[in-house]
């Protein structure tokens, strides 16, 4: 894979031994945006999410997205010339990514010690439930558990009731995110500042915990503990989800002069002069009879029709979607949202698109996601091992 000099990211080398969600999506991120990412994975089986959900010729089609922009090479760290090997490679990079129970590279060898005598300016990012520190660190942890200690579950779902999940692994992505982030801080020091590498330690629910709002100051300034509101938005309205005759449209008319447009639109000019609804605290204590109001108006009208009304009167709002919503949208193919990716196997998928748009560096997709240990001889080759030894390693069953 040659570097891109057109890409954010450039030059940079990844070796990411994460498996599964966290510490893979913080690699595909990086490897968008130009960096070399070789992937080591166990041989025989490799990660996990090659066997997920709906799988097309034996590999899940959620493979391809998380994997593209990758080398794969096939390594078992669990044997001493496997650790050896993966040795070489850290080495020579600049980021290292594992999301492993802590504890584990230690056991192999691998460990930060081991690494920073012989690569100096490594970045390592250690993606784990707990963290690497604290009385829970060595215990198994999830996203769906860390989005739970988090705080998050708490408030999903309808008052009441059992309490229920995002929907998607948003914990293990939450993770990933920050994990990008500290991956991006540690480098612009070392280049920059002209730091060392540097450990970057984020625990699962932490990151989930960083984005809960206002949840912990109301507790600690109040008693308050918020609760689980259903499509609502507590202490902010009015916002929600509203049925109208074919479905439900979300409406978010929170803002002062967005909620006189709105109860115009919704024939209540009435509630739009009202002096107490003319701020927020006092929106939020008749939230009830804004609800109502609004709903009745949505009910006898179509999601189209509701959505034509409120765009002119510049109410934000808009339908909820599913995966055919999305492939159909013209603003989601006009902004490259949907891709069209062609498999190792020749197979043609639609793929989500690159976010964030960098107008100078865009990210690409320069190649798509590789079969287990695709890449195991040519990075090898390039680490300077030679076709005898590649051999040999293999005969052992060090790699595959």
């Amino acid at each position: 894979m040659n570097p891109d000099s057109n890409t954010a990211l450039a030059g940079l080398k990844v070796v990411e031994m994460g498996q599964l969600i966290a510490g893979p999506f913080c690699g595909k991120t990086l490897g968008e945006f130009g960096a070399e990412v070789v992937k080591i994975e166990a041989p025989g089986s490799g990660d996990p999410l090659r066997n997920w959900r709906l799988l097309q010729d034996g590999t899940s089609v959620w493979w391809q997205v998380q994997s593209r922009n990758k080398r794969s090479v096939a390594i078992d760290l669990r044997a001493a010339e496997g650790q050896e090997i993966a040795r070489r490679l850290i080495a020579e990079a600049d980021v290292l990514i594992e999301n492993f129970r802590p504890g584990t590279l230690e056991g192999w060898g691998l460990g930060w010690d081991d690494l920073r005598r012989i690569n100096p300016g490594l970045v390592m990012l250690r993606i784990s439930g707990y963290g690497q520190t604290g009385p829970y660190r060595d215990l198994p942890g999830f996203g769906a558990i860390g989005e739970a200690m988090g705080g998050l579950r708490h408030l999903t779902g309808e008052p009441g009731r059992v309490p229920v999940r995002v929907g998607v692994s948003i914990g293990d992505t939450l993770a990933a995110l920050h994990g990008t982030i500290g991956v991006l801080l540690a480098l612009y020091h070392r280049k920059v500042h002209g730091g060392p590498g540097q450990v970057i330690d984020v625990a699962l629910h932490e990151a989930v915990f960083n984005v809960m709002e206002s949840l912990l100051p109301e507790y600690s300034a109040f008693g308050a503990v918020r609760e689980a509101a259903g499509s609502a938005l507590p202490g902010i309205a009015p916002s929600n989800a509203y049925r109208c005759a074919d479905g439900y449209v979300l409406v978010a008319g929170n803002g002062d002069s967005i909620f006189r447009r709105l109860m115009e639109v919704v024939g209540r000019p009435d509630l739009a002069s009202a002096p107490d609804l003319q701020g927020n605290a006092g929106r939020v204590a008749r939230v009830d009879e804004l609800d109502a109001a609004i709903g009745a108006w949505t009910l006898s009208r179509t999601i189209d029709e509701v959505l034509r009304l409120l765009g002119a009167a510049r109410v934000p709002a808009g339908r909820v979607y599913t995966a055919k919503d999305i492939h159909e949208d013209p603003h989601y193919r006009a902004r490259d949202m949907i891709l069209r990716q062609v498999t190792r196997d020749g197979h043609e998928v639609d793929v989500p698109g690159i976010v964030p748009k960098l107008s100078g560096t865009p990210g690409s997709v320069r190649s798509s996601a590789p079969r287990l240990g695709d890449d195991t001889d040519a990075v090898l080759r390039e680490a300077g091992l030679t076709a005898e030894q590649i051999a040999l390693l293999r005969a052992k069953g060090a790699i595959a």
